[in-house]
């Protein structure tokens, strides 16, 4: 007996449905806690929904904060050099109040700012858009 592919593919399109919205609840929780990587989880989302739901991808896309940022995204154009200064100072000021005002462990504070290290160079490193792009 033969898999039905019609009954996996629309289990695997409301798989992708609910990854985009839990994806989406992510990122927008995201811009104020730090340590979860807004845009990865934007960008995610609007995978998902490429592939579950041609309506809210077009909705995501055409959202008046994100669609720019997702369609810049999937041009090849990269991320703003605006958004990458918002989120490292983002991350560095919610880092460094954790990390000196609630965490009494010095080593828990090395792993705090270990990993905002991190995240800053990644998010360094991505590619941004031509001048005209953006």
């Amino acid at each position: 007996m033969s898999p039905d592919p019609v009954g996996r593919a629309r289990w695997l399109r409301q798989l992708l449905f609910v990854g985009g919205w839990f994806s989406l609840v992510l990122a927008v929780v995201g811009m104020v806690l730090p340590l979860l990587p807004t845009v990865p989880l934007l960008l995610l989302s609007a995978a998902c929904f490429a592939r579950s739901s041609e309506r809210f991808h077009a909705w995501l896309l055409d959202h008046r904060r994100f669609g720019p940022l997702i369609r810049t995204w999937q041009n090849g154009g990269g991320v703003p050099r605006r958004t990458k200064l918002f989120a490292v100072a983002m991350l560095w000021a919610s880092i460094l109040f954790s990390a000196f005002v609630l965490v009494p462990l010095l080593w828990v504070r090395g792993l705090l700012l270990g990993i905002a290290f991190g995240v800053t160079i990644y998010l360094w490193r991505l590619p941004e858009p031509e001048a005209g792009e953006n």
